[in-house]
């Protein structure tokens, strides 16, 4: 039976009809607001590239939180930097007294119920940019760098992280950190890994907040290529397998097919990386006049749901009560 039996314009026919057969919106308790965290006190520096978005001192971070807790968020992902000396290995990542390492403690002291995920690489630490110590043939030392994410993961566990996340995109680098983690009594520390992690052109503000764009090269020799599927795939069933609890596609919006597909390969929660870039280019479409911000904030972020994200990482997060509130 077809046309004009069947209407499916039946089913759109009034608001209340459109609202009744549509999914709801991806919750708040689904979200995940990454920041940028900086030396020092009381320091929110509006960051040009992300509209609306600031690197933070431990401090000022505790209250920007406040009214982000208190609409419903669930989880916040730290992102750290250092001003001071950096090395080839990026010694300073893995100091107890970090930036990350203290802002994690502050924040478990004021908000614990809040799920805290730090970010476990390197490359913000590093002389040269790169997500682990140089070889000398001036590539990175994969297995080298294991070891010393490892001590990150540890040193932010330790502080009281709920959550680490390592995106350096090292062979065998979740079970690495898995093994450091058991050894240090912290097997209840949850590893959410970017476990499909593309080299892609979706990074340069997130790189102008962290200041870790690479002094040389790039990082296509580690990360994983957007024009193979099948070895992307391959990424998060390998760290499935070395003891990841939670698998991760970044960027979000340019993969939404990986995303599908990896949803229909593992029965692990997936979380999705809506990138800086995705977030930008949505306020710069909207500055330009090409359409409602929060309107295509809205598509954008049910789009990533409905391809079966279980945790969505966005910098809407913040906005979520505007965005989800409006029709």
């Amino acid at each position: 039976m077809g046309f004009p039996d069947v209407r499916l314009r039946r089913l759109r026919r009034t608001a209340a009809i459109r609202e009744m057969f549509d999914a709801a919106p991806p919750p708040l308790s689904k979200f995940v607001w990454p920041v940028f965290l900086v030396e020092g006190e009381n320091r929110a520096e509006p960051i040009s590239s992300m509209p609306g978005q600031s690197r933070l001192s431990a401090d000022a971070l505790l209250r920007a939180l406040a009214p982000v807790v208190e609409q419903g968020a669930r989880g916040v992902l730290l992102f750290g930097q250092t001003e001071g000396d950096k090395d080839d290995g990026g010694s300073g990542a893995f100091d107890d007294k970090g930036v990350v390492q203290c802002a994690v403690r502050l924040i478990k002291r004021e908000f614990p119920d809040l799920v805290v995920m730090t970010d476990v690489c390197l490359c913000a630490y590093t002389q040269h940019g790169h997500c682990g110590p140089l070889g000398r043939d001036g590539r990175v030392d994969n297995d080298a760098a294991n070891g010393l994410l490892a001590r990150v993961a540890v040193s932010h566990a330790a502080a009281g992280a709920d959550v680490v996340a390592p995106s350096a995109m090292m062979d065998g680098q979740v079970a690495a950190i898995r093994e450091a983690l058991a050894e240090n009594g912290l097997e209840d520390t949850l590893l959410m890994s970017y476990s499909t992690k593309f080299a892609s052109s979706m990074y340069g503000p997130f790189r102008d907040a962290e200041n870790s764009s690479p002094s040389s090269g790039d990082r296509k020799g580690y990360q994983a290529s957007y024009a193979n599927l099948r070895v992307a795939l391959r990424e998060s069933q390998f760290d499935e397998a070395e003891g990841a609890d939670i698998l991760m596609v970044k960027p979000a919006l340019f993969y939404l097919d990986v995303l599908a597909r990896l949803r229909d390969r593992t029965e692990l929660p997936l979380a999705a990386y809506n990138v800086s870039a995705e977030y930008s280019m949505l306020h710069a479409a909207a500055e330009k006049g090409y359409g409602d911000m929060y309107a295509m904030a809205r598509e954008s972020l049910t789009a990533i749901d409905r391809a079966g994200a279980d945790i969505i990482l966005s910098y809407w997060t913040p906005f979520y009560t505007r965005i989800f509130n409006q029709k």
